[in-house]
This record gives structure tokens, sequence and C-alpha cells, in this order.
């Protein structure tokens, strides 16, 4: 096998690979990237048997072939190398090298024939997207998703289409978020849990471009993405979902509607008085026109007052501060409504179309106080 690239095109490649690279396994042939060259393309391939990557690299084949190359080792020559052109050429015992102006390297690769492909998925059932609204959704998304193993469902998100709607919710156990999309077609229903391990990566490669799309087509263990040059494949996470919709109501006793960017400011200052491991809630007291934002800690204390419109009872009700910081940083609107019943039944944050909703659980004022 020989091939030349622009050392920029093969960088790109290899960070887009890497994703799927394990950093941990049994199977060391998962620890390398396969370089696949055709007369057509060059193709570089990546998987870690949950999440699998295939992206083509742009480059000249001079003589076609396969080589699977450690991957860590494999890109950190590749961008120590000076900007210029790369050429990659094998033997028949699979020995790798790699030249670029007066650099020259050897290493040892391995037979593509070990390596695990990527799982073949019907493309019948698809919905398309564009890659600036699918990484939006990720990122209004993905924070409230649960960091521990213990509940694997809470590691994912939840992908439901209904006709022209895709839905997307995620939960921890003390929060949920939920977007709806509006699609331009209409497609048969679908109900899926993606590991956020998955969007994570998705979000990172996405360009976030308005004007292309990405293809989403659903399997029945696996989902694919494929956008410009790459296919990413992941397995999905077993078992139903949470049935969200009873944890939702439209009731409430106190709502308010204020500036976002005044609530979300006086919220990340009184976050200054905490400490990473401290648990102290940020206290809201809802007067006649008043909200009044306050938190005590080992630090100091803090107090601020915004004007706000409300409708309803007074309320007092204490949240992890943290948590309204997550929410309304990925809220466009400039201003939001949030809805209450009591201290001890969750917050509401949501738009009229309810095209986002965000629900936080409270926190007990009175143990806090103590």
């Amino acid at each position: 096998m020989k091939l030349t690239f622009a050392k920029s095109d093969l960088v790109n490649s290899i960070n887009i690979s890497l994703k799927a690279v394990p950093s941990k396994t049994t199977m060391p042939i998962l620890e390398c990237i396969l370089i696949e060259a055709s007369p057509m393309e060059i193709k570089m391939t990546s998987n870690d048997m949950e999440l699998g990557i295939e992206t083509i690299v742009k480059g000249e084949v001079h003589e076609r072939g396969k080589v699977a190359i450690d991957a860590k080792l494999f890109s950190e020559i590749i961008r120590k190398l000076p900007d210029s052109e790369v050429t990659i050429e094998t033997d028949d015992n699979y020995n790798v090298s790699i030249n670029c102006e007066k650099a020259h390297f050897k290493i040892s690769g391995k037979s593509g024939d070990e390596f695990s492909y990527l799982p073949v998925i019907e493309k019948n059932d698809h919905i398309s997207i564009s890659q600036f609204t699918l990484k939006e959704v990720i990122r209004q998304t993905i924070f409230s998703i649960a960091a521990n193993e213990n509940n694997k469902l809470m590691t994912g998100e939840l992908f439901e289409v209904n006709e022209s709607e895709l839905k997307v919710v995620s939960l921890d156990g003390h929060r949920i978020s939920i977007r709806k999309i509006q699609l331009k077609d209409n497609y048969g229903h679908k109900k899926v849990v993606v590991p956020g391990k998955t969007l994570n990566e998705i979000s990172r490669i996405l360009s976030g471009d308005k004007d292309k799309e990405v293809l989403i087509f659903f399997g029945s263990n696996h989902i694919m993405f494929e956008f410009d040059d790459t296919v990413v494949v992941s397995r999905l996470i077993e078992g139903e979902y949470f049935k969200i919709n009873q944890m939702l109501s439209s009731d409430y006793d106190t709502k308010v509607v204020l500036n976002k960017k005044e609530l979300l400011d006086c919220i990340e200052r009184s976050v200054l008085l905490i400490r990473e491991s401290d648990k102290k809630p940020i206290i809201i007291k809802i007067n006649d026109e008043e909200m009044e934002l306050g938190i005590t800690s080992a630090i100091g204390s803090m107090k601020e007052n915004i004007t706000v419109t409300k409708n309803g009872k007074d309320i007092m009700i204490g949240f992890n501060p943290r948590f309204l910081i997550d929410a309304l940083r990925v809220i466009d609107d400039e201003e939001v409504s949030l809805y209450m019943i009591n201290s001890k039944a969750p917050c509401f944050i949501r738009d009229d179309e309810q095209n986002y909703i965000y629900l936080i659980l409270p926190v007990n004022i009175d143990s806090a106080r103590g």
C-alpha cells in the first residue's frame, strides 16, 4: 500500500477516528485505526464495540491495501510532522513507513483482517436533520444524563420520532430535560435510547452547519449517523425508557416571567460562595412583583432581588443552583417562565409551545438551613 495526504486532512480524519478507540481493551487490535485504500477512496475505521466510526480521508492512492496502526502512536507521529505532504507505505509484513519532508518513521502495523468491522444497518428507517439542529439539541440536553452506570438508561438520551416531531429527553433522577424538534418530513414512530458517550462524540465531530444534513438510521440494536464523509454506528441502550409524561404537569400555583440573563447572572454570582463539595441550595422567595434569591455558606452570604411578573401565590423554594444554571445556559429566549406548585414539588421552566421543558426537583429548605 502507498498513499499520500496533506497533513491537515490526515490529522482531521485521525481526530474523528480516535473518538471510537477504547482507552482500555482486552483486544489489542481495537487500539488501532484501520486504513483501507481502494482505487476509489481511502477509509479509516475505529471501533470500541459500543461505538464505531468510518470516515473517508482525502488523499491519493498509489497502491491499494489495508493495515491496522496503533491509533495513539499514529496520531502522535502525524501531529508532530511538518505541515506538508505525508506518504504512508506498507510492506508484506505490515511494516509501516511514514515520510514527510526530512522525517522518516518506521513502525509495526497489523493485518487488517483481524479488525472488527462496523455492524451493517439496513438503510430503510431513517430521519433527516440539519447538523446545526442535532449539535444544538445534544448541547441542550446532554448535561442532565446520569454520570454513573447504576441505571444504564439514565446514561443515555431518549430519541422519539412521531410523524414530523423529534423529541429528545435526558434525566438523572434530579432533573429532566426535554427538547422537541420539528422535522421537514413525516416519519413512522421510532423510540430508542442512545448512549450519552455516543452523542458527546458526535457533537464534537459535527460542523454545526445549518445547510448540511445528518441522516439518522434506526436498527433493532444500533443507530447510525451519516454526515459529510463520516458514518458513526452506536449500540443502543436496551430497556423501556421512563414514563416521563407521568412526571410532567401543566398545573401550577405560581408562575413567574422574568429576564433570563438577569436570573442566570444572579445565580452564577451566588455560586461564588459555594465550594465544589458544598451542597448549599439557593433559596428563592417570590412576593408580589419581586424574586429574592439568597445563599448562605461557610464562606459568606449573598442576596439579590429581581423584578418579575407573577401570577398566583407567593412561594419560598430551594434548588441546587448548578441545576438552574445548566438549564438557563441552554435556553436562548430573552424571557423565561417558571412554574411552581409548592416548595416540595418540581419547578418547570418551559416555553408556551413546549418546545423545551426543564424539570428541576427542589431541595428541602428546612434541612438546608440546619
